[in-house]
């Protein structure tokens, strides 16, 4: 039950583009009660001993952090409403990337991978329909309902199509590399195609160059991200060129640039600690959105700075920042130990999610924790054969 909930997924996504959560929280489940069944003892001992490493405890700091900042938050019932969707949601995922490696059935993998491609050619016959499935399922007559599929798809095709490459079943990998990326490049989502083509880059020059120089490329590329996040709506205004804008209008490029702007001017009023977890949503009522220019503060209310490095700033201020950086670092050391391709498809992973997270959607979101999840499963079983002695008990990066 646990592989064919965890294989659907994408499916659900398309179907109905909130459900990543219910699906990811019930595939945890049924893993979890299998594995009870097996071996209570081992069971915990697999669950508890990754968390006193030092990539769990950086993480864990982090969530400390942010759960300490709720003492401050203006809004502490939205607060508390951001983190019940989030906390039960990584919790979830973390019981599934330690659980199901090696006990998804080979049968999964193969539903998994008949679940993407139709994942992609449902979101492109949909699209080039003008959304008629859409309406058929009652769901609404508008294109970016596909933007969550597209980017879950984003995350998961690449560990999945390294399971079955690694299976032999190299056809229906190049298949779910392929159709994935069709309902990606088809959807109107200029992040979830961004992220394609980092992940993509990125998993090529992993292949290509030394792996010290891949890893140092990743590790510069995510610590410019979160340093340069304050800044990054400025450093846009003044080098993007107008053309740029106009040809990036369907994803509303000026109206990013001004929201970052607008809270990277809020980071530097404050930028000691943040205004609370979970505040995004409200962050235009914060008493630090007082102090911003009122010409920017209009738009604070947008609902989250579409850049997780940067919402990262906002609400958990410098410490959160440092916090991040670190788990980020620890988690990059953990992928040099991986052979190739898996270090490569891990790798390629990042940089898909980290350019998404760059440009899109609420760091905190219950759908988006779902899908790394998934996509971090996915790579651990494939990286389990060879690794098993050593990684099965080390935990999920």
């Amino acid at each position: 039950m646990g592989g064919a909930l965890l294989a659907i997924m994408p499916l659900a996504m398309v179907l109905a583009n909130r459900s990543s959560p219910v699906v990811v929280g019930l595939a945890a489940t049924a893993f979890l009660a299998g594995r009870l069944i097996e071996d209570r003892g081992g069971t915990a001992h697999r669950l508890l001993r990754p968390l006193a490493s030092p990539l769990a405890g950086a993480g864990l700091a982090f969530l400390a952090w942010s759960l300490i900042s709720l003492a401050w938050s203006p809004f502490p019932a939205s607060s508390l409403r951001v983190a019940g969707e989030f906390l039960p949601t990584l919790a979830a995922a973390y019981l599934l990337a330690s659980l199901a490696p090696g006990r998804i059935p080979r049968f999964a993998v193969r539903l998994g991978a008949i679940a993407v491609v139709l994942a992609g050619v449902l979101i492109a016959v949909d699209l080039a329909t003008d959304l008629a499935l859409g309406r058929a399922l009652g769901h609404r007559a508008a294109a970016f309902v596909h933007n969550r599929p597209a980017l879950t798809l984003d995350l998961v095709a690449g560990p999945l199509a390294l399971v079955l490459w690694r299976g032999r079943s190299r056809g229906s990998a190049g298949a779910v590399l392929a159709l994935g990326a069709l309902g990606v490049m088809r959807s109107i989502s200029g992040a979830a195609q961004l992220g394609l083509l980092a992940g993509g880059a990125m998993f090529a020059a992993a292949r290509l160059l030394p792996w010290r120089i891949a890893i140092g490329l990743a590790g510069l590329g995510l610590g410019l991200a979160l340093a340069l996040a304050p800044v990054e709506g400025d450093l846009l205004a003044r080098v993007m060129p107008e053309a740029a804008h106009a040809r990036l209008e369907q994803s509303s490029s000026r109206a990013r640039v001004a929201i970052a702007r607008s809270f990277g001017a809020a980071v530097a009023t404050d930028p000691w600690r943040g205004a609370g977890f979970g505040t995004s949503a409200r962050f235009a009522e914060t008493p630090v959105a007082r102090t911003v220019p009122a010409e920017m503060r209009v738009l604070l209310g947008v609902g989250h700075p579409h850049n997780s490095f940067l919402q990262v700033w906002a609400e958990l201020g410098l410490p959160g920042a440092i916090l991040a950086a670190l788990t980020l670092m620890l988690m990059l050391a953990r992928i040099a130990r991986l052979a190739q391709p898996d270090q490569a498809t891990a790798l390629g992973l990042i940089a898909c999610a980290a350019a998404i997270a760059f440009v899109e959607h609420n760091g905190w979101a219950a759908w988006w924790t779902a899908g790394l999840g998934a996509a971090i499963s996915w790579m651990r079983e494939a990286s389990r054969p060879r690794a098993e002695a050593t990684s099965e008990m080390d935990g999920p990066a």
